[in-house]
């Protein structure tokens, strides 16, 4: 079957790669030796393949191709970040020239304008790194256009504003596969959801941030979307799903389980620490294991890595004041061994585990 996504299309290209490489070790150990003719049909129908798939999806064919790949990522994401700050500082510079009506124009204008450039790169663009370019622009220009036309008509700040910048954050993330500008969107909408809970009880909505706890019912519902919603032709979707929802639930507990007066539990501040310090890690060890029952790669370490932050800070709780810190680093190492073979250990069944599966 043809792929239908570049990832798809990404991963039968190194499936054929991985396989020629498999192929020269076989022959070379006289394990599968083949006739001349059968190799060369099955290059001829490899390099058939991937001409058809570079030619749809602009993969990368070979290890070569994949570096590039990496360093046109990074270029693109700096480019998009320069651009937009290009932007936001070009109307700062110029802003108080123009009246009220033509301040209005441009803001909208702007907005159309950087969105139908993105839609047009987007049809052209076969590689994805001109798209987010300019897809983040799109979004850098309409962020500015809600702030701006708040100033200009003197309108008291809102959460409601963080609506429109995750809708269409959003849009642009799911009309151009872009992950980034979907980690954006669902901020956003994290950030509102957070400001509302905040709100209902009793705290401004710019303050949202002072009480951590707001965050955690936006992030198990950011969490569950991708096992609610199928993502079928956005398939690295739901590891974004999952690993801002994660970050989202573990930094606020992290920050409780050090700062218990900003929880609304009334019980002391020494109580709620505890209670947050369990929490992190029983939920941490539940996401290791849910990342590895389920094979999400980002749960799995996401999940690691909040447990040994826990684990640290514990640690520095205990016996920061009460030992010499040569002795202090060393217990530091040892448990990072100990991890280490734990998480080895975890491999290796997993391993064996995946060999027995018929």
């Amino acid at each position: 079957m043809t792929p239908s996504t570049r990832n798809a299309a990404q991963r039968r290209a190194d499936q054929i790669r991985i396989f020629r490489q498999e192929l020269e070790q076989l022959a070379a150990e006289g394990v599968l030796p083949l006739s001349v003719a059968q190799r060369q049909d099955i290059a001829l129908h490899h390099e058939t393949l991937l001409a058809e798939l570079s030619q749809s999806f602009d993969i990368d064919r070979d290890a070569r191709s994949r570096q590039l790949s990496w360093g046109m990522r990074i270029a693109s994401f700096l480019g998009a970040l320069a651009l937009a700050a290009s932007v936001f500082f070009l109307f700062r510079q110029f802003w108080g020239m123009f009246s009220e009506t033509v301040q209005v124009g441009i803001l909208i204008v702007a907005s159309l304008v950087t969105f139908g450039v993105t839609m047009l790169v987007r049809s052209r663009d076969a590689t994805g790194y001109f798209t987010k370019l300019s897809a983040m622009v799109a979004f850098a220009c309409f962020v500015l256009n809600i702030a701006m036309i708040g100033q200009i008509f003197n309108i008291t700040p809102s959460d409601q504003a963080l609506i429109p910048w995750a809708v269409y954050a959003l849009l642009l993330a799911y009309l151009c596969d872009l992950r980034l500008l979907l980690a954006a969107g669902l901020i956003c909408l994290m950030a509102f959801l957070a400001a509302r809970v905040g709100t209902w009880s009793g705290v401004y909505w710019i303050h949202f941030g002072e009480r951590p706890e707001n965050f955690l019912p936006a992030a198990l519902a950011v969490f569950a979307v991708p096992q609610i919603v199928r993502h079928v032709r956005y398939e690295q979707f739901p590891a974004v799903f999952r690993l801002v929802g994660l970050l989202s639930f573990f930094l606020p507990v992290l920050i409780l389980s050090h700062w218990g007066r900003g929880s609304y539990l009334g019980w002391s501040a020494s109580t709620v620490e505890s209670i947050y310090q369990l929490a992190g890690f029983l939920f941490s060890a539940l996401t290791i294991w849910l990342g590895l029952r389920r094979q999400w790669t980002e749960t799995a370490n996401t999940g690691v890595v909040f447990f040994v932050i826990f684990l640290y800070t514990k640690f520095y709780d205990w016996w920061w004041e009460l030992m010499p810190k040569y002795l202090f680093f060393l217990i530091l190492g040892l448990t990072a061994l100990l991890v280490l073979m734990v998480m080895k250990r975890l491999r290796g069944t997993g391993d064996a585990n995946a060999e027995t599966m018929p």
